[in-house]
């Protein structure tokens, strides 16, 4: 795992596959998209964003469909609310992470729900031959108290390795099953050379109990997979069958996040993160965990 000789080309680019129906939380997605359904008061794509900032990166890229429209709009000016806002003494801070630089959001449409790798491959002309991270905003990663976001520490490990990263967590191995494991080579710390990528496999023929999870550094040569890539699993472009291709032809590390991931595109998933984050703050913690204590002895 040695230094690339010279440095990587900085990640600033992030894709926001925002295109899913989130037919799981029906009726509640029905017209609000489900990645403006709010961990107590930060929608999904807020925490997404935020952590994209906080590890340099400039330019979000939504892969959207039919509406959606308000995912954009979030982060837009809204004239009315900061005037009435203005007009009654209110701090107009708390909506500082809603706010964009003008043209730093783009969008594109995912015409046809042809799967994760068809929703990259639909930003290949704003990607371009950039390197560029992906975030699934179902999968919520939130990083222990004083540690940095996920994507930050992806992209300090990047900084150093170059080539493709994907951010893994360690589960207990009878799981293994239900997620997309590594074939792990040799391992750095945190860092952890990839030698193959394995979708749910047999507990007792896991190579690994490192999970892949919704974070991604890929190089733009991912695109050029996946354009002439045919459908894989459920008839869908699977973006983990064109990383696979490119193991071996260029670095491909994984990063053990140092922190928590939660998976908001389940509904217990979704609970289970509201408590925890809930209970996390300094607003509202206690309150929470005595209401908590409360309820579990009813």
């Amino acid at each position: 795992m040695s230094d690339t000789p010279t440095s990587p080309k900085k990640i600033r680019k992030a894709v926001f596959p925002v295109a899913g129906l989130g037919t799981r939380f029906l009726p509640a997605t029905k017209a609000i998209p489900k990645e403006m359904l709010a961990i107590v008061d930060r929608p999904l794509i807020q925490y997404a964003v935020d952590e994209a900032r906080e590890a340099g990166i400039e330019q979000m890229i939504f892969v959207t469909g039919r509406g959606k429209t308000a995912i954009v709009e979030h982060f837009d000016i809204a004239y009315e609310l900061e005037q009435t806002m203005e007009e009654r003494g209110k701090d107009l801070a708390i909506l500082d992470p809603t706010r964009a630089t003008p043209g730093d959001i783009i969008t594109v449409r995912q015409q046809v729900p042809l799967g994760l790798g068809h929703a990259i491959w639909c930003a290949r002309a704003i990607v371009g031959d950039d390197p560029f991270a992906i975030f699934l905003p179902d999968e919520l990663m939130i990083s222990g108290q004083g540690k940095t976001g996920c994507m930050k520490q992806m992209v300090d490990a990047y900084e150093k390795v170059g080539g493709n990263l994907i951010s893994v967590l360690e589960v207990p191995q009878e799981t293994v099953s239900s997620y997309g494991v590594i074939d792990p080579g040799k391992e750095d710390g945190a860092l952890t050379e990839v030698k193959g990528l394995v979708e749910k496999p047999p507990v007792a023929e896991a190579p690994s109990n490192k999970i892949i999870s919704g974070r991604y550094i890929l190089q733009p040569e991912v695109m050029r997979v996946l354009e002439n890539q045919g459908k894989g699993a459920g008839g869908e472009i699977q973006l983990t069958d064109a990383m696979a291709k490119m193991i071996g032809q260029q670095p491909f590390h994984a990063v053990t996040f140092d922190g928590a991931r939660y998976d908001c595109g389940s509904k217990v998933g979704f609970v289970e993160a509201t408590l925890a984050l809930a209970l996390q703050r300094e607003d509202m913690g206690a309150e929470v965990r005595a209401m908590a204590q409360r309820l579990l002895t009813q």
